[in-house]
């Protein structure tokens, strides 16, 4: 029987939701191939119709992450600018519900140490997705004094991220909130604009 080309993609989105949701709870090694197909309610064999290998589940489950959270991130901030669109920004993503919520929270943290020994396919969605979210932060984000809008970008990009992993890495503990403070501070206090010199 044949199926409709809808019919593929809508399988195939299943089957990344599910990866996505086992990746978060328990990493890329505990997110076997028959765990996700039985978790997108569908037979292991179908598996490979979509996918290459359990490589390119993670590469794609990358990507697809990117692009669902865009207007999570940044739905709604379009008109803003400088230092009203980070403080809306930052504290989208530095807050205890992201860090806390492994249904919906970012992936990032519980993949971020697999990309790095996954293959290029992984790593290229990883620089991909950092791509883009800094090219929007660096349309709407001023540089500074030695600093490019791409550098400060970059930066801001890998600070969430980094301060995110952290952050869940010491959930058990004080740290872990002072981590996300921390963070969301330093970000913020180099968002303000320079005050105007008196006349």
């Amino acid at each position: 029987m044949r199926y409709a080309p809808e019919h593929k993609q809508a399988t195939r989105e299943r089957i990344l939701a599910a990866a996505e949701s086992l990746f978060r709870k328990e990493g890329f090694a505990g997110a076997s191939v028959e765990r996700v197909m039985r978790a997108a309610g569908l037979t292991v064999g179908g598996f490979y119709a979509h996918f290459a290998s359990k490589d390119s589940l993670l590469a794609e489950s990358v990507r697809a992450f990117f692009q669902h959270q865009h207007a999570r991130w940044l739905g709604g901030l379009e008109e803003l600018r400088g230092a009203e669109f980070l403080s809306h920004f930052v504290r989208r993503y530095l807050n205890r519900h992201n860090r806390d919520d492994l249904d919906e929270g970012c992936i990032l943290p519980s993949v971020l140490s697999d990309v790095t020994r996954g293959t290029p396919e992984a790593q290229e969605a990883l620089g991909q997705g950092v791509e883009m979210l800094a090219a929007e932060l660096g349309a709407r984000v001023p540089g500074g004094e030695g600093v490019t809008e791409r550098q400060r970008a970059l930066a801001t990009v890998a600070l969430l991220f980094g301060a995110m992993t952290l952050a869940r890495a010491t959930k058990a503990t004080p740290l872990s909130d002072e981590i996300l403070e921390a963070a969301r501070a330093f970000l913020l206090a180099g968002a303000a604009p320079p005050e105007k010199k008196g006349h």
